[in-house]
């Protein structure tokens, strides 16, 4: 744009702003042309495109650098030139701004959100929405959710940090940058958030009587740092492991419902191969007879179920995984789900592995169910199926009162127990009504 003595010949558009002076507004158009499509500031200008001059130039552009190095995050320096030009009386600040390569630009005190991210519109600096940041942000970090930067940047460790104490493995600054929770220029990454107390990814866990998700009897929401719901998803499922005696001879052998390696590696699988890109709850469901473990994000380009159960390994959250490798949790990658098959090698019931385009399972049989031949199928027993059993085992014949009696629960609950036990044909009714008599098959 030429300059002369008095006036501009061309006034403010996209890529061209006039101030009269410096004023703390400038960072936000600094901002917002590095984020659009660059363009010139002109500080010592009238908004009617008359020159007035710049007050105090060299304090001016000492402003004008200080804002640029210090309240705009990530460095913008190599892509601002600041200057001065004379036209005869007047002096002018001219600012001139590249369209950054790390879009999207923000305020340092601001953060990632819309009122510290700015854009052009017009002759105008606007606040960005929320869609066009992530869509910034996606077009500079590519499609890796772990590397890209957080939206939310007042990030806290506590959990994190005390995982790693007990672990004695450093965790301060330095190890933020090399563990990726933090890009060169100090920005926390997705990763960093997902190890955050502030994480908002939740795992839902439910406890069911029974086989199916018909009654709860317990459920649970675990949020915040994985690492912390890592230990409290665990402890929870430590719970309902359940440990079982039988004797063999003269020894008493006892047996866990679900072998340890095989609950751990399952449950560090729905954590750290995951798909944290999608809002979607990670899903544990507790059945009498198994434990089932549901994550988005099916398997990764080319690989498939042969492979993972041969041991190979592509992880999606690699540096996720570094980090929990780096913390012992993980021995070596591609060893989880070997660990788990190996787990069940003298059991009858083995665990299974089904995937979609966009959602992972694994189910853990309970090793200590109840399991019945009946009509030829395998068919398990809840506690309170097996009692009604035993009891028709003794009398022969029973009616819904001598349930209701002897397991002391409601009627409707015994009619429950017995409609499940003659829906897996173990038992058969003889009459109708209220003198409705059982017996086994």
């Amino acid at each position: 744009m030429a300059l002369d003595m008095k006036r501009v010949e061309t006034g403010e558009n996209l890529t061209t702003e006039f101030k009269r002076e410096y004023t703390d507004e400038i960072k936000k158009t600094i901002v917002a042309f590095a984020n659009t499509a660059g363009g010139t500031l002109y500080i010592g200008i009238n908004d009617d495109k008359s020159i007035a001059g710049a007050d105090n130039p060299d304090d001016t552009l000492l402003q004008v650098s200080n804002v640029v190095r210090s309240a705009i995050k990530p460095d913008l320096t190599l892509f601002v030139d600041c200057k001065i030009e004379k036209k005869g009386e007047a002096t002018v600040i001219v600012v001139t701004v590249q369209k950054g390569t790390a879009c999207p630009y923000y305020l340092a005190g601001k953060g990632i959100r819309p009122e510290g991210v700015y854009v052009r519109q017009g002759t105008s600096s606007v606040p960005a929405t929320e869609t066009a940041i992530l869509s910034m942000i996606k077009e500079t970090d590519g499609e890796k959710y772990e590397e890209v930067r957080s939206l939310n940047q007042d990030l806290i460790f506590r959990e994190a940090g005390h995982f790693f104490d007990m672990k004695n493995v450093p965790f301060g600054l330095n190890q933020y940058k090399t563990l990726r929770l933090q890009t060169t220029d100090g920005v926390y990454t997705n990763l960093g958030f997902l190890l955050s107390d502030q994480s908002v990814h939740i795992v839902k866990l439910a406890v069911f009587e029974g086989l199916e998700k018909e009654i709860f009897k317990d459920r649970r929401e675990f949020s915040g740092s994985l690492l912390k719901q890592l230990e409290d998803i665990y402890t929870f499922l430590d719970m309902y492991n359940h440990t079982h005696a039988k004797v063999k001879g003269l020894y008493r052998e006892d047996q866990r419902d679900y072998p340890e390696d095989a609950l751990r590696e399952a449950l560090l699988n729905a954590l750290v191969h995951r798909d944290y890109a999608f809002s979607s709850s990670t899903l544990i469901s507790i059945f009498d007879d198994r434990i089932e473990f549901v994550s988005i994000g099916g398997l990764p380009k080319g690989v498939s179920l042969d492979d993972i159960l041969l041991g190979i390994s592509v992880p999606r959250n690699e540096n996720l995984a570094s980090v929990f490798y780096r913390l012992h949790l993980i021995e070596a990658y591609g060893t989880g789900i070997p660990k788990i098959m190996r787990s069940y090698t003298d059991c009858k019931r083995k665990p299974e592995i089904q995937t979609t385009g966009n959602a992972f399972k694994i189910t853990l049989p309970n090793r200590n169910a109840n399991i019945h031949k009946v009509s030829g199928n395998n068919v398990s027993f809840t506690e309170n199926e097996e009692k009604v059993i035993a009891m028709l085992d003794k009398q022969g014949e029973i009616v819904r009162k001598d349930v209701e009696a002897a397991l002391d629960v409601s009627q409707a609950m015994a009619v429950r127990l017995l409609r499940g036990l003659l829906d897996k044909e173990a038992i058969r009714a003889i009459g109708g009504g209220k003198k409705t008599r059982y017996r086994k098959v």
